[in-house]
C-alpha cells in the first residue's frame, strides 16, 4: 500500500480515516472497485477533503431506479393521489429510460444537463421534443428525490440536480381569451339552455378550479349568507374518482352574489326534479351540488369538453337550428373562466391579496407571478391615477 492506495486483485481501492459524528470516533474506511491507481488517488483525494468538511458520504452502489422506486413509495404519504400518479408518471415515462441504469452517486451535474437536453430533442411521443414546462416537471420531481438523497438518507453529498443546466423557463401568462361581454354572452346565450349552466355561471363568478366545484356539497353552500365553502377537490384517476384537499391545503370561503344565489337556488330545483323522475333509478346520495341526470357525481371531463361543444354550437348551428351569430365567440378553455374572473377583479383594483384569497392562491406571490400583465396594465396607470386625485382635490 502506498499512502493510502494499494490494489487488490484486478482493481484498486483506498483507504481514509472518518470521524463517527456520533460517537467521534475516527475509524479506517476503505473503498474499492477503481480501474486504476490514478481514479482510486483521485477519489482517495476528495474523500479527504469531505471527510475534513465532516461532508463525507459511505459509497454506495444503489442505482437511480432502485432509489427512485423506494423514495416515491416513501414520498407517496405525503402527497396528494393525483400527485403522485403524475410523479410516477414522470419517472417512469422520462427518467427511468434515460438514467435508471446510472449509479445514484455517479450522477453529476453534467449528467443530469445532457439528459434534459434529450428528452427535450427526443423525449416527446414519435422521437419529438418536449416543451420546457414538462421538462420543468421532470426536474421538479428530480430535485426532489436528490434533495432527499442528501438530507433524508445522506447517501450523496449534495444535489447534482440542483446545479444542472435546464431549457430556459417561459414565463406562461394566461391568454385574455374573452372580455366580460364575451363571458356575459356564453352565460346567457350559450350555456343558459344546458342542465349543466350553473356550473359554467359559479365557475366564472368565483373563478373556483373545476375539481373544486365538482367536489362542491350542498352542505358547503350557505344560500343566506351568500357563501361557498370550498374545503376539496375531485379528480380521476386510472379510471377512479379521488377526493382530497384543495391545491393549497386549505379551506376557504366565497361570497357569491344575489345572482348566483339565484341560479344555485334554480340548480337546486332542477336537481330535485331529476331525482322524482329518476324514482328508483336516482343514483346520488343528494350531496353534491353539480351531478349527472342520475344523480351521479360528475367526470371532470365531461364539463371541460362539454364547454367547447356549446361554443362550436352557438358559432355553427346545426341546420335549422338558428343562424350564425355576427361574432362569434373565440375559442375557450374551461380553466379559462378562472382566468377572466381574476383578470376581471385585478383590472377593477381589487387588491391583490383578495383576489389571491378568492382563488385559493396558497400566496399573493402566486398571484402576481401568474398575473404580472394584468398589474403591468394596472401599473402603467398609476401616475395618471395619482395626478387626477390631486387635480380634483384643488
Amino acid at each position: 500500500m502506498r499512502d493510502g492506495v494499494m490494489k487488490r486483485g484486478k482493481t484498486w481501492s483506498y483507504v481514509i480515516r472518518v470521524t463517527d459524528p456520533e460517537t467521534g470516533v475516527s475509524k479506517p474506511k476503505w473503498v474499492g472497485g477503481f480501474a486504476t491507481e490514478e481514479d482510486a488517488k483521485a477519489a482517495r483525494d476528495e474523500a479527504r477533503v469531505k471527510a475534513r468538511r465532516g461532508e463525507y458520504v459511505d459509497r454506495n452502489s444503489i442505482t437511480v431506479a432502485e432509489y427512485m422506486a423506494e423514495w416515491i413509495e416513501a414520498h407517496g404519504v405525503e402527497i396528494k393521489p393525483k400527485t403522485l400518479y403524475m410523479y410516477r408518471y414522470l419517472i417512469n415515462r422520462y427518467i427511468l429510460p434515460r438514467l435508471g441504469g446510472t449509479r445514484l452517486q455517479a450522477v453529476r451535474p453534467a449528467t443530469v444537463t445532457k439528459f434534459y437536453r434529450e428528452i427535450s430533442a427526443t423525449g416527446g411521443k414519435g422521437g419529438k421534443g418536449l416543451s420546457p414546462r414538462t421538462v420543468e416537471y421532470v426536474h421538479a420531481v428530480l430535485r426532489k428525490a436528490f434533495r432527499d438523497a442528501v438530507e433524508v438518507e445522506q447517501i450523496l453529498p449534495s444535489n447534482p440536480v440542483e446545479r444542472a443546466k435546464r431549457p430556459r423557463k417561459r414565463r406562461s401568462e394566461p391568454a385574455a381569451v374573452w372580455t366580460p361581454a364575451q363571458l356575459r354572452v356564453f352565460l346567457t346565450e350559450v350555456a343558459s339552455y344546458h342542465r349543466l349552466h350553473a356550473f359554467f355561471h359559479v365557475a366564472a363568478y368565483t373563478g373556483a378550479r373545476r375539481g373544486e366545484l365538482l367536489n362542491l356539497r350542498w352542505s358547503d353552500v350557505d344560500l343566506e349568507a351568500g357563501e361557498l365553502r370550498i374545503s376539496g377537490s375531485a379528480s380521476f384517476i386510472d379510471g377512479q374518482r379521488v377526493e382530497g384537499t384543495t391545491k393549497s391545503g386549505r379551506a376557504r370561503t366565497v361570497a357569491i352574489d344575489a345572482a348566483t344565489v339565484a341560479v344555485l337556488k334554480g340548480h337546486r330545483a332542477m336537481q330535485a326534479a331529476d331525482r322524482d323522475a329518476a324514482g328508483e333509478e336516482w343514483r346520488g346520495d343528494g350531496k353534491h351540488v353539480f351531478t349527472t341526470g342520475w344523480g351521479e357525481p360528475i367526470h371532470p371531463d365531461t364539463v371541460s369538453s362539454l364547454m367547447s361543444i356549446l361554443i362550436r354550437r352557438y358559432n355553427n348551428p346545426p341546420a335549422g337550428k338558428g343562424e350564425q351569430p355576427a361574432e362569434p365567440l373565440p375559442p375557450a378553455r374551461l380553466h379559462d373562466l378562472r382566468h377572466i374572473h381574476a383578470t376581471t377583479l385585478l383590472l377593477a383594483g381589487v387588491p391583490v391579496h383578495v383576489v389571491a384569497a378568492r382563488l385559493g392562491h396558497a400566496d399573493p406571490s402566486i398571484t402576481l407571478r401568474v398575473y404580472a400583465h394584468v398589474i403591468d396594465e394596472q401599473v402603467a396607470t398609476v401616475a395618471d391615477t395619482f395626478a387626477d386625485i390631486l387635480r380634483k382635490a384643488g
